[in-house]
């Protein structure tokens, strides 16, 4: 099966080819260019140097969240219009659960974070052995010093990946965890991390319509929850 699979949930955006488990080509860019310039490009550079086209595409994969609420919306709009256009099945994926497939070779606990601000972190805990991954904990908002406190029970070494992941690391609960950071490559959330996990859900039965995808969010944007905390307050 070949999947198309890109992420834009974070800073980072990075769109792949993959076919039965390989990676047949990857394009990642971690800059200050909006996904608006780069997936797109991307995505065309990836099918041009693997000499693929869409119509060979069987399945299309994206990051559905948690994350920027921007990044989200557009990686989600770039797949549903792709899909759409090939009238090919959908997977929309955890980006906490991609970013934490990049380290299902080792043996450890991995904790995946994403900085959520406000003293929070998006968040999920697996456990990886002998090339598998296990979800111990489901995708939440958890603040920092919570986290902390609950990875105490979790089996070392305890990995952290993520664009919070430096974050919680210099954070003294976690210092006094000996939690570590794995190469920068493997710090953050990739596409072919975005397939990994998209053919999982495919093999369950869990793809879906490019109608029928949706981004998932763990919280309101921040515009929502300000416009509702005035309300309350005005209704006082």
């Amino acid at each position: 099966m070949r999947i198309l699979a890109i992420d834009s949930s974070a800073t980072a955006a990075s769109a792949a080819l993959v076919e039965d488990g390989k990676v047949l080509g990857e394009f990642y860019i971690n800059t200050k260019l909006t996904h608006s310039q780069t997936l797109m490009p991307m995505i065309d550079n990836v099918l041009k140097c693997t000499r693929a086209d869409l119509q060979s595409v069987d399945l299309f994969a994206v990051s559905s969240g948690p994350g920027s609420f921007t990044g989200v919306r557009i990686g989600i709009a770039s797949v549903k219009g792709l899909a759409m256009a090939q009238d090919k099945p959908c997977v929309g994926v955890s980006t906490l659960e991609a970013m934490a497939r990049n380290l299902e070779h080792m043996d450890c606990t991995v904790c995946a974070v994403m900085d959520a601000r406000c003293g929070q972190v998006y968040n999920a805990v697996f456990s990886a052995h002998d090339g598998r991954m296990e979800r111990i904990t489901e995708d939440r908002a958890i603040s920092i010093l919570d986290l902390a406190e609950e990875c105490k029970k979790f089996a070392k070494p305890l990995m952290l990946v993520g664009d919070g992941a430096k974050l919680c690391y210099n954070n003294e609960r976690f210092q006094s965890l000996h939690a570590l950071l794995p190469p920068e490559p493997l710090l953050y959330q990739r596409a072919c991390g975005v397939a990994k996990a998209a053919c999982k859900v495919y093999e369950q039965g869990g793809a879906v319509s490019s109608a029928a995808l949706m981004p998932v969010y763990l919280r309101p944007p921040q515009a929502e929850r300000e416009l509702k905390k005035r309300i309350e307050g005005e209704n006082k």
